[in-house]
Order: structure tokens, then C-alpha cells, then sequence
């Protein structure tokens, strides 16, 4: 793909982005950075959206072969899944489970399928963006859990309970995904923990699930 095709995909991202997903707050990122060279984001947008709407299913290893044409220093790419749910693009992952169009079920490597420029992934809500709970009261609630995963339970800066080798690290995580990130929202889950339910699950004060 040349720098001609990419610009041609560009401008109708462009035009699908001005009159279906701005309104929801999907916000369309820069082509370029200002030295010239392309943004990660938006390489990846490009070539999930060729032969839009008739987009097919990019595997994970191929999305990543064509970003290192312009980093090549580039190991694993996940600019894909934070556009999605994070950032609004209806952008699935075959790894991740729902909202796939029944047309296209996914493949069994690691792949992803931008499913339509006209409506915001289902999950996406753009005020979870807002984080008012600072370092210091994080460190708090923290505490109230005694520094473990309200989730699976492993201890921070100890070796992860479901996951051997892996260091625990405790993030901020949603109690409803559905709401801002702030005081009575929020619960300290592992990273693994976080990653996996981001978006799926509302839990209670004592991270159960309850919806």
C-alpha cells in the first residue's frame, strides 16, 4: 500500500468520521505526526478500512508486518483493540468474544474486523475517559483492599495468582463500565484482571460480579 492508497482510505475516513462518529465523541486521530511520518493509529485504521464496507478479518501478525514498513522496531501492535472499545471505532477483536457481525465469524488466530465507519464500537462510552481520582487516593483504596486484586486476590508487586510469571500490578479499574472513573466507581484489579473484563462485568464493593 502507497502513500497515495493510504491517503485515498484517509479521506473517507474522513468523510465517514465527520457524518456518523464525531457526534458520539469518537475522536478521529492525526494522519501524521509533526515530523511528517505517519501515526500508529492511523496506519491501523487505514488498513482495517480497505475495500470498505467490505472489510475482511486482519490477522494480528499481518496488521503488525505492515505498521514496521513504518516502525520497524514495532513487536507486538495494539493500537487495533485501543481504538475500539477505548477510543470508539467499531473495531473487534477474535479474541474477545461478542459484537461480531454474523456474516463474518472470526478466525481462530488472532485477528481483527472493523465492522462498520457509521456507528461507535457498543461498549464504547466516552466520559469513562475522565479519571478524577488522583494518584494519592488511589494509593488509599489501595489499601482498603490490602493492596490485592479486588478480582482474583494476588498482591501487588508479587507474582500474579492465575498467571505464574507474571508480577502483579494493580490498576484503576471500573466497577460499572458504563460510568466515569471516579470515587464509589472504581476497584484496584491486577492488570490481567482489568485487561480481561474491561467493559464486560459490573461489580459490588467486593469486586463480585453483579451484572
Amino acid at each position: 500500500m502507497g502513500e497515495s492508497a493510504i491517503q485515498s482510505i484517509w479521506d473517507y475516513l474522513i468523510r465517514y468520521h465527520q457524518t456518523y462518529l464525531q457526534k458520539y465523541g469518537v475522536h478521529l486521530p492525526s494522519l501524521r505526526k509533526r515530523n511528517g511520518t505517519y501515526t500508529k493509529d492511523a496506519l491501523t485504521l487505514v488498513y482495517l478500512a480497505q475495500d470498505y464496507p467490505q472489510t475482511k478479518w486482519v490477522s494480528k501478525s499481518e496488521l503488525t508486518e505492515f505498521i514496521r514498513r513504518f516502525y520497524p522496531e514495532t513487536n507486538d501492535v495494539q493500537n487495533a483493540r485501543h481504538l475500539g472499545m477505548q477510543k470508539g471505532f467499531y473495531i473487534v477483536s477474535s479474541r474477545r468474544g461478542n459484537f461480531y457481525p454474523p456474516d463474518k465469524p472470526p478466525p481462530k488466530e488472532s485477528a481483527y474486523l472493523l465492522v462498520t465507519l457509521e456507528k461507535p464500537h457498543p461498549s464504547f462510552r466516552p466520559e469513562k475517559r475522565t479519571e478524577e481520582v488522583s494518584e494519592i487516593e488511589f494509593e488509599q483504596i489501595k489499601k482498603e483492599y490490602n493492596y490485592r486484586c479486588a478480582t482474583c486476590g494476588s498482591e501487588e508487586g508479587k507474582e500474579n495468582l492465575r498467571y505464574p510469571g507474571q508480577i502483579t500490578q494493580l490498576q484503576k479499574a471500573h466497577r460499572n463500565p458504563h460510568k466515569p472513573l471516579t470515587h464509589g466507581n472504581i476497584l484496584p484489579q491486577c492488570q490481567l484482571c482489568n485487561r480481561a473484563d474491561r467493559n464486560q462485568w459490573i461489580y459490588d464493593e467486593r469486586g463480585r460480579v453483579v451484572g
